[in-house]
């Protein structure tokens, strides 16, 4: 029987861990808004282009339907039938719980999928877990091209990021190298270094080996060349969508008006920001105000007002349409699994 000491350590790192989220996102909120007058911040914010609105909520949701078809061709040699609906209604509802509670979103993307087309929680954690590494090398790669694209260098303007950058990579290249290993010589593998990190603690190996498994079960599910050429392309597509959508995120408070705006602006103001997604705050809050907003004044030239107005409600626009999908698609597909469980109760 476990002991309610046992039960409650979980439940205090649970909580620990949330209240850290919080207090980084307010710690990233303070430094982004120090010094700016927020009620002027939220006058320009007022005044935004509703149209504009629209065309950048639709352009954030476009992005999101690709990276589900990306989700879909990951899964293809464990389930090739899986239903769009289901994969962007388990996507949409994992990102409304991480604009709650970071991360957790990730596992419950998993378990929602796994429920919807009846798969391994485990093995479709797996995929999560691809996306992701997927994700960190596109994200290194996508700021490797603003260092090209932009004609002053980053490395002044962020100090930290050439760094980062090399950090990353080599963080990766260990990585990668990890999972080639895991897929290709698996026991042998991890077997290995399962006993030796079982001598130090067997609690450590056992996680550790949990992971290893779905490591596994989630790289060996891209299968064949075809389907390694197209996540790539479809990640290169995301990644543009994205991009467009921080670039049209300058029409919405008529900024075109103030200094000409490019594409590449958008590409590298996404690729930026995007590094304060992998900070754990709930729905990137603060992180990416923080970063949005030194991007567009200390690179572009933008006053510090207008900047934070843009971080402000291109966060707070995606941040609800998150959560409003996420609702609505738990809903609908949990209407739905209830139906097909009733019909299948009355035919057996």
């Amino acid at each position: 029987m476990i002991s309610d000491n046992a039960k409650k350590i979980p439940a205090l790192r649970g909580l620990f861990n949330f209240l850290l989220s919080i207090g980084l996102a307010v710690l990233f909120l303070y430094l982004a808004f120090q010094g700016v007058d927020f009620s002027e911040v939220l006058t320009q914010v007022s005044e935004a282009s509703i149209f504009w609105m629209v065309i950048f909520s639709v352009t954030v949701l476009l992005g999101h339907f690709i990276r589900t078809i990306r989700w879909k061709i990951i899964l293809h040699s464990v389930k090739p039938d899986a239903k769009m609906k289901n994969l962007f209604g388990a996507l949409m509802i994992g990102y409304g719980v991480n604009c709650v509670t970071p991360k957790l979103g990730e596992v419950t993307r998993a378990i929602m999928i796994g429920r919807y087309e009846n798969l391994s929680k485990s093995s479709m954690f797996g995929t999560v877990i691809v996306e992701r590494v997927i994700d960190i090398i596109a994200l290194g790669l996508s700021v490797l091209i603003s260092a090209f694209i932009w004609s002053s260098s980053l490395y002044k303007t962020f100090p930290w990021l050439e760094s980062a950058l090399y950090l990353s990579a080599a963080l990766m290249v260990v990585i990668l190298l990890v999972i080639f290993l895991l897929v290709k010589l698996k026991e042998r593998f991890y077997g290995v270094i399962l006993k030796l990190v079982g001598k130090m603690s067997q609690k450590i190996s056992d996680k550790l080996g949990y992971i290893f498994e779905m490591l596994i079960q989630g790289f060996t599910s891209l299968k064949g060349t075809k389907n390694y050429i197209l996540t790539i392309l479809v990640t290169v597509i995301l990644l543009l969508a994205y991009a467009l959508s921080a670039y049209l995120g300058f029409f919405m408070l008529g900024m075109q008006s103030i200094k000409d705006v490019t594409y590449s602006m958008g590409w590298i103001l996404m690729s930026i920001s995007a590094i304060g997604v992998v900070i754990p705050t709930p729905g990137a809050t603060g992180s990416y105000h923080a970063l949005a907003i030194s991007t567009l004044v200390l690179l572009f030239g933008f006053g510090d007002t207008i900047s934070a107005a843009y971080a402000f409600l291109t966060h707070i626009i995606s941040y609800f349409l998150f959560i409003i999908t996420a609702i609505i698609m738990f809903f609908l597909l949990n209407k739905q699994h209830a139906s097909l469980l009733n019909i299948f109760k009355t035919n057996s």
